[in-house]
């Protein structure tokens, strides 16, 4: 009886100690659980190196290195809460054309954000011109994240569907690359994937709705509005890359929005004093970006821009 008491003491010592070391090591370290909650980890065997560490008294301690790993930071949410989104927003975009001069830093940002060669982009700076009288300007065109998506309609197994916090996102397990949507959108924002996107190694899957590395194979893709950062209170890729603080993001149940440079706006204000349109809203597919007309503009117009 008194050396099972022993082999108790010593199990929840050894239980203790690698709980505070799991939780307190700096530098990304954890220890694989000893109750089995990692199966794979629980089966290694022993290395027989023996790696000192703290317990909770302060006392050292010696841990074989088979059961010391990596630390993962699991922040992503389930698909099922992906699909429905963030409760209680309503995320829109602004974007204001006297300010765009065309330098393309939001298409690399969001780029950078989702690991997309620089052949692929969800942005595209056009340059535009309503008429041989007036003169052209720079126009960013990404997914307008529609109200009411014809995209949506048209997807047989529900891969591509509208969020209640107004997100148009596409699930990629999902997908079975019928490319309907493609026809189906009026703004031509979606990119199909004929071959293998190049996945970073450090990605261990991209089948999450709000996974940063959204690509694969045989699926479609295309701007997201960045979900993953948006649930964190963060502002997309495009909205910090773009130096001119020309793109807005922001909920519109708080009827604000903030560019790079941290200034916030009266999002209702702003759309009716600046004569705010959205592109295409003709089509009454009530896209959730609203654009702010070239009028005054803060840059050389494109063809007297330098090279």
């Amino acid at each position: 009886m008194e050396e099972n008491s022993k082999n108790i003491d010593r199990s929840d010592f050894i239980r203790k100690s690698l709980t505070v070391l799991a939780t307190g090591l700096a530098g990304g370290v954890l220890l694989n659980s000893l109750e089995g909650c990692n199966s794979d980890n629980s089966k290694k065997e022993l290395s027989g190196k023996k790696i000192p560490l703290l317990n909770a008294e302060g006392n050292l301690i010696y841990v074989d290195e088979a059961h010391i790993g990596v630390h993962k930071d699991f922040k992503g949410v389930t698909n099922e809460e992906a699909r429905k989104g963030v409760p209680g927003k309503k995320f829109v975009m602004v974007i204001d054309l006297a300010k765009c001069d065309g330098c393309g830093k939001c298409t690399e940002a969001c780029n950078k954000m989702h690991y997309l060669p620089k052949n692929k982009e969800w942005i595209e700076v056009l340059e535009m011109q309503d008429s041989p009288e007036t003169a052209s300007y720079w126009f960013p065109k990404t997914c307008m994240h529609c109200d009411n998506p014809p995209c949506t309609k048209v997807c047989p197994v529900d891969a591509t569907f509208k969020r209640e916090d107004g997100i148009v996102a596409i699930d990629n397990e999902r997908c079975v690359g019928c490319r309907f949507c493609m026809a189906a959108c009026p703004y031509s924002v979606r990119l199909f994937n004929w071959n293998e996107p190049a996945k970073p190694e450090f990605v261990e899957d991209n089948n999450l709705v709000e996974h940063a590395f959204a690509s694969k194979k045989g699926c479609v893709e295309k701007c997201d509005f960045c979900p993953h950062m948006a649930r964190e209170g963060k502002l997309p890729g495009c909205v910090t890359g773009c130096p001119q603080n020309a793109i807005y993001f922001g909920d519109q149940n708080e009827d604000a929005v903030t560019c790079l440079s941290g200034e916030t706006l009266k999002l209702s204000q702003l759309l009716e004093d600046r004569a705010a349109y959205r592109f295409m809203e003709e089509l009454g597919t009530e896209p959730r970006v609203y654009y702010l007309p070239p009028y005054n503009r803060l840059y050389p117009k494109p063809e007297m821009k330098e090279s």
